[in-house]
């Protein structure tokens, strides 16, 4: 994938299997092409599609330059087509400079075909072909509200036709007739596709085909017109230079064990390449759409949507690769399309409109944490710092008020309490105290005492023991991919049930203590808990015996046992259920985890196994393929899958890894946990209770605090209702009203009742609750 550099820059390109697929206009979450190939017919009814019938090769021009030469060698040996391939930085148009050379047979008895399938503004209906010339060069067009394309090439057309896909296009008319006989001018509102022959004699060697893209299709062909006059060779000098001077500013690549792959320049170049230069610190999840050739236009957005906790992951690569202008420029964007709660959205539209609704929390979170790494890099200036604070705020009342549920993990299918979710709003919550004491220090307290509470209550939350699982597998417990919230029909969270999403209605539940995942990791990658710590150790042996993959380029790790988002077993495509594949980023999470551990040497072999992941273009997936070969669906054993590719969360991860093995330690791990957690040890002298956590048990000699979202007096009893007294709540400043119960005499077995008058509405809550004084092992006497 390619886009140039500058503020002209409107325009990215996919390649793959020899041939442009996607290209995005005038932003980058909106795809305007499936794709663009060549058709080649020859003597005796030869017909040959370079996308299906040609080996392909990939190689960059230049170091570290977005910019292509492909190499189409026919499987019979009968023709190559090379190409250059780029986009021109002055205008939204992209130029591939073609050589096409017969292999046997003379260079008359052969016939190419230029073969585009727009699918403007993201979708293949509606819209609209037709021939045309303007300024008396002759031109293929598309358009569907207010976008539009112009095809020409440099050599002339020898003929042109368009029609609708599958009835009368282009490929129909070469197929049949091993010619394009048919001329058709237009093809109105429907999915088209466009046909052109290339002059190859007029040509009499190299040519040009430039794809231009406007907002009428006057403005594209004048784009292509301006292209073909200044030529490939200036645009592909303007367009390295561009790349050249923006990877001088980057840390220069580590160096590379001998036979071992670096992909530093290239996951650097993808990060860049998935930011919008419409708005800017706008980065995209990935230029594609998972097994998008099994989708139709129900998918709109694929992966070319911001996702704030992606978008965090692909500035905090960029940072460790030293893109510090690149990293302020994420944080106005995050600053910008926060909401006035203080969340983000699930994911969304580079303009901010939200696409999918969910909330999670440590989408929340993540901003705080790269605020705070970019504040310990010296990234920020006193006066940006000060800037982001109203942001980092608001996301930390969000939290306050909301955690530590999530409504959805960061797999973005269940609700409950996540190891990795916890991991992120505890640190955040620290990370957000370090700037309140800076801006407004009366939050640092609340804001502390907050994550203390919730850092001491995670392995009641998350961690099992004692269980079939555990006895099986020789360790004292482990903690759980994700609990549910507490109910009162579950002795813990761990022993309740979760939904397993993307899997059949039968398989779809299971109970949390029976499902496992890397996300565990994350209390050690966000600070909250030590490498060697037994319980972490514990789960990393059950992790490795559930959910490991050997491949012949090295380890890798499914998400969690029963994951159902992937490819079916006979290798078709993930069709809303399927068999969750092994995730290379997990490689990347996992050799950070080594690291932390003190295996230096482990963490540079799944470093080396992390670039193996990688196609030939040095793209790193979602999803590798785990079962047998199927040449047949291109799936390959340790190869990429057809999930999205590149995952720019992949790639940050790769880059944050190279950071991380330079310097010896984990580049983004946040001090505050580690120093407050693992070197103070510090504790919680409270359990607390809230709607979204009507915690059941509290420990013998805490006090229990009540936090609402309003004004209220807490009627509370601890002797049945014989005697009652009230207590009102105070303001932390975030949101949240809480009150300090005087329960850390009581004894274990003691029922604590409480309801609540609100204040501020002048009424009764009309229920009361309860809680039961308990002791370490949580038994209530």
């Amino acid at each position: 994938m390619g886009t140039a550099l500058g503020a002209s820059g409107r325009l990215w390109f996919t390649i793959s299997h020899g041939i442009l697929n996607e290209i995005y206009y005038p932003r980058v979450d909106q795809a305007c092409t499936r794709d663009l190939g060549l058709l080649v017919t020859g003597p005796g009814g030869f017909f040959s599609e370079e996308k299906r019938h040609a080996r392909h090769e990939l190689a960059p021009l230049a170091d570290g330059v977005p910019a292509f030469r492909l190499v189409n060698t026919c499987e019979q040996g009968r023709y190559r087509i090379e190409k250059e391939v780029l986009a021109d930085p002055r205008r939204e148009v992209v130029l591939q400079r073609v050589s096409f050379t017969p292999l046997q047979g003379s260079p008359g008895d052969w016939a190419l075909y230029a073969l585009l399938a727009p699918h403007l503004g993201n979708a293949g209906r509606d819209n609209t072909a037709w021939l045309g010339e303007v300024k008396g060069t002759p031109m293929l067009f598309a358009e569907r509200s207010g976008t539009a394309l112009a095809l020409a090439c440099s050599a002339g057309w020898q003929g042109r036709s368009v029609g609708f896909v599958g009835v009368s296009d282009g490929w129909q008319d070469v197929t049949r007739h091993r010619r394009l006989t048919w001329g058709y001018e237009r093809a109105e509102r429907g999915n088209v596709a466009l046909t052109g022959q290339v002059d190859l004699q007029r040509a009499k060697g190299p040519f040009v085909l430039a794809l231009g893209f406007g907002r009428t299709f006057s403005e594209a062909a004048h784009r292509v017109l301006a292209s073909l006059w200044d030529g490939f060779d200036v645009a592909a000098a303007e367009y390295g230079r561009g790349w050249e001077a923006w990877q001088r500013t980057l840390r220069p690549p580590p160096e590379a064990p001998q036979g071992v792959r670096s992909l530093y320049r290239v996951s650097a170049q993808v990060l860049r390449t998935h930011e919008s230069v419409r708005f800017p610190g706008g980065f995209i999840a990935s230029l594609s759409i998972p097994w998008g050739s099994a989708k139709g236009d129900d998918d709109l957005g694929g992966y070319h949507l911001a996702w704030p906790r992606d978008l965090v992951e692909s500035a905090g690569g960029l940072l460790a690769a030293g893109a510090r202008a690149d990293v302020r420029r994420a944080l106005r964007y995050l600053a910008v399309t926060q909401e006035a709660d203080g969340h983000w959205p699930q994911n969304m539209w580079l303009d901010g409109t939200p696409y999918w609704n969910g909330v999670q929390m440590d989408e929340t979170g993540f901003p705080i944490l790269l605020v705070d790494l970019a504040r310990r890099q010296g990234v920020l200036e006193p006066a940006e710092r000060e800037a982001l604070w109203p942001m980092v705020r608001r996301a930390a009342g969000f939290l306050a008020r909301n955690g530590p549920v999530t409504q959805q993990d960061r797999w973005e299918e269940d609700p409950g309490y996540s190891p990795f979710t916890l991991a992120v709003e505890v640190a955040a919550l620290l990370c957000a105290a370090d700037l309140a004491e800076e801006y407004e220090p009366p939050l640092a307290q609340a804001l502390r005492e907050l994550a203390d509470a919730w850092n001491a209550a995670i392995e009641r939350w998350t961690y099992v023991t004692g269980t079939e699982l555990a006895q099986r597998l020789g360790v004292a417990g482990y903690y759980v991919r994700i609990a549910p919230p507490d109910e009162a029909d579950a002795g813990s969270p761990s022993a309740g049930f979760v939904p397993i999403k993307n899997r059949p209605p039968a398989d779809s539940r299971a109970l949390a203590r029976q499902i496992v995942s890397p996300d565990a990791l994350a209390l050690v990658r966000f600070g909250l808990r030590a490498a060697d710590d037994p319980r972490i150790t514990d789960t990393v042996k059950v992790i490795d015996a559930l959910l490991k993959v050997d491949t012949p380029n090295g380890p890798a790790w499914r998400r969690y046992n029963g994951d159902g988002y992937g490819e079916h077993e006979d290798g078709a495509p993930f069709d809303g259920t399927g068999v969750g594949r092994p995730w290379p980023l997990l490689t990347g999470e996992r050799a950070h985890y080594e690291l932390s551990a003190g295996r230096g040497a482990e963490a540079e072999e799944l470093r080396a196994a992390l670039a193996r992941f990688a196609n030939d273009g040095g793209m790193l997936p979602e999803q590798l393929w785990d079962g047998p070969d199927r040449p047949e669906r291109e799936l390959f054993f340790g190869k990429p899958s057809g999930s999205a590719m590149p995952l720019a969360w992949a790639h940050a991860e790769y880059l944050k890894l190279c950071r991380s093995l330079a310097e010896g330690r984990v580049f983004d791990t946040p001090p505050q946990p580690v120093e407050r957690y693992q070197v103070q040890r510090t504790g919680a002298p409270f359990g607390f209770w809230r709607f979204n956590h009507k915690c059941q048990a509290l420990l013998g000699g805490q006090r229990l605090r009540v936090e609402l979202l309003a004004p209220a007096r807490v009627h509370a009893s601890f002797d049945g209702w014989r005697t009652a007294s009230d207590f009102d709540t105070r303001d932390t400043g975030l949101g949240l009203h809480v009150a300090e119960l005087p329960t850390d005499a009581l004894a274990v077995g003691t029922r604590i009742d409480f309801t609540f008058f609100w204040t501020g509405a002048g009424r009764w809550e009309g229920r009361d609750f309860c809680v039961q004084v308990a002791d370490a092992r949580g038994q209530r006497g």
